[in-house]
């Protein structure tokens, strides 16, 4: 799936296209790309805002369908008749180009120089006068010639004539007829004779019913006007087409003139569908230039119903190369990603962008993106393969002037070692010097962000009363999945919450400062944010007395979350066994988060979290009857 896919371009572009009226222009809307030559964006993004001050000010302009039309010119080119409706159309379409013409002159007050098409029009008013006078309803009008006026009269007086007979043959013998109408059969006048009557009706028998009871016979009395009759159409036909050739010919000779209003036509067509999206979406003009750097404020994804769009704020660039997006799922980490794309794409193919004054977009040599699971049965590819594969397509074809969009980065195989493929992916990134953006659930890749000059965090908010994400973005701060702190809300048991949270990060202790020195402690403690359980209850710093075995307590200033092992020394220093290690920490550093009352049974067995399984085993076996064998080790302790 290329990138016009995965952003949902294809769909802004079947939008774009369905404003406008022309065949051709709609094809070349849907062909739309990004312009690669700054001067010819910024053209064709002050192409559209000229429009959209016509259209405001002058209402719809009178575009010409020119529908068949270059079918039509091609058949007068090659010496074809055009027929009363091909030339039909092609008066039409001159009556829409002074219109047109007459439509751009009265916006010259505006000053936009889309007006000057007005004097490219042909208005070719001498080939629509005889159009018009010669065709009439989608026939040729008995007033375009006056042998054609004269012949029509003699054809009258005949049909008249021949009218008159047959209905005094009806009238004088009913009885041989079906019925009391005269009939035409292969263009000729008979009468419904009863098969027992056929003998008293001289004439030629023309044809019979089905059923053979009845016999449509000319009689021979009008057969001398039915000759007539069929040589005056003879020369009625040939006065037609003698017409429509002499138009086809006019048409010819201004084939040209033709050709240059139907391009206009097009041309103008093309443009103010693009000012008619720009109205549908309330978008506006952005400037676009070749900094690498962007900037949207109150950007709208434009598929989204404007009054259920939380709007994104965003910025990247200057010393910022690249942001990792953190946050609940369901938290519009996708469609922030996604709307960054599709905004950019907009503006870099002179479209309107539904944002803010004073955003800013940047041009890019490409946009590649990295977003959804990719899994295909037919080529045998897991979430994981889809995403290698794209992500090594992608590293084969970014440069220092591309945007990378990737989501969910290292999703899809082993946390750990999609942790280091996210990381080395990064940091590929960081050397090729283009702006990128990613999401990611991993805290090792929130902390590589923050150690590490050219990236920031980024996170998505989240309203913990109400447990639904805000889909608003806040840069320079990382999110939580805040899966753990669901899940204590929805009343998930207390004691497997705190097994969750040791599992968790028990098994990922974080290396102390290898990625950065110390002078950025302070920097580092503001914008780390830990995937932890947040508690409401927070206590004031308690006395020593105040801890007990099994308490959840936070110990500061790295804030980190504990469990307390062991009960107060005579220095005040307690036990706290954090991320599985167990240290001797003072009691003024320890804020208590929830009491062991509150996480744990009565009876509950501490030996479970802060003994080992061999250990817990030993214990249980001395319990049971004496083992010279049984071994406890306390290398552990504190």
């Amino acid at each position: 799936m290329n990138t016009t896919n995965i952003l949902e371009f294809d769909i802004i572009l079947e939008k774009l296209a369905d404003f406008a009226l022309t065949e051709k222009s709609k094809t070349k809307l849907l062909q739309l790309e990004p312009f690669l030559n700054e001067r010819e964006c910024r053209d064709k993004m002050q192409e559209t805002t000229s429009a959209v001050r016509i259209l405001n000010s002058m209402g719809t302009p009178p575009i010409a369908s020119m529908t068949e039309l270059d079918k039509i010119l091609q058949l007068a080119e090659k010496g074809g008749m055009l027929l009363p409706d091909q030339l039909t159309i092609v008066c039409s379409f001159l009556i829409s180009c002074k219109r047109m013409k007459n439509y751009l002159n009265r916006s010259a007050f505006l000053n936009e120089n889309i007006s000057a098409y007005g004097d490219a029009f042909y208005t070719l008013d001498m080939v629509s006068d005889q159009i018009n006078h010669a065709i009439r309803n989608s026939t040729v009008n008995e007033e375009a010639s006056p042998e054609l006026k004269a012949i029509r009269r003699k054809i009258e007086h005949v049909h008249s004539s021949v009218k008159v007979k047959l209905e005094n043959m009806l009238q004088g013998h009913k009885e041989w007829f079906e019925s009391g109408y005269i009939s035409m059969r292969n263009g000729r006048f008979v009468l419904p004779v009863k098969s027992k009557f056929k003998n008293q009706v001289p004439g030629t028998v023309m044809d019979t019913s089905k059923t053979g009871g009845t016999f449509f016979i000319e009689p021979s009395s009008i057969g001398k006007l039915q000759g007539e009759f069929a040589l005056l159409q003879i020369q009625e036909d040939n006065e037609i087409r003698k017409i429509l050739y002499t138009l086809t010919a006019l048409v010819d000779s201004h084939i040209q003139e033709l050709k240059i209003n139907i391009e206009c036509m097009e041309t103008l067509d093309f443009i103010f569908a693009k000012a008619k999206l720009s109205m549908d979406m309330n978008a506006i003009p952005v400037p676009v230039t070749t900094q690498r750097k962007m900037l949207i404020k109150q950007g709208r994804h434009p598929l989204l119903a404007e009054n259920s769009c939380v709007p994104l704020d965003f910025q990247i660039g200057n010393d910022v190369r690249g942001i990792v997006i953190t946050g609940p799922n369901t938290g519009g980490k996708t469609v922030s990603l996604k709307t960054i794309g599709l905004l950019s794409l907009m503006a870099q193919c002179g479209l309107h962008v539904p944002v803010a004054e004073g955003s800013i977009f940047c041009m890019y040599s490409n946009i590649l993106c990295d977003i959804g699971d990719g899994q295909s049965i037919s080529e045998n590819l897991s979430t994981f393969s889809a995403h290698i594969t794209s992500i090594i397509d992608i590293l084969e074809n970014v440069s220092e002037e591309s945007l990378v969009l990737l989501d969910e980065l290292g999703s899809g195989t082993d946390p750990a070692e999609g942790m280091g493929i996210a990381v080395s992916i990064l940091a590929e990134l960081i050397e090729k010097h283009c702006l990128f953006v990613a999401t990611t659930h991993y805290p090792e890749i929130k902390e590589f962000a923050e150690n590490t000059d050219g990236i920031i965090n980024a996170r998505m908010e989240f309203d913990r009363e109400s447990l639904k994400p805000l889909y608003k973005m806040q840069i320079g701060a990382a999110g939580q999945s805040c899966a753990l702190y669901i899940a204590q809300r929805l009343g998930f048991p207390a004691h497997m919450l705190i097994r969750a949270e040791k599992e968790a990060y028990g098994k990922n202790a974080e290396p102390d400062g290898n990625l950065h020195k110390k002078e950025n402690e302070e920097k580092k403690s503001k914008l780390r944010v830990h995937n932890k359980i947040k508690r409401e209850i927070i206590a004031a710093p308690s006395c020593s007395e105040n801890f007990h075995i099994g308490d959840s307590v936070r110990v500061y200033p790295q804030k980190l979350v504990g469990i307390i092992c062991k009960e107060a020394n005579e220095k005040g220093e307690l036990g706290v066994q954090i991320k599985g290690e167990k240290k001797l920490i003072n009691h003024k550093r320890i804020e208590l988060i929830a009491s062991a009352s509150e996480l744990y049974p009565a009876d509950y067995d501490f030996s479970i979290i802060f003994d080992t399984k061999a250990n817990r085993k030993a214990r249980h076996n001395l319990n049971r009857k004496f083992d010279p064998n049984s071994i406890i080790e306390y290398n552990d302790e504190i």
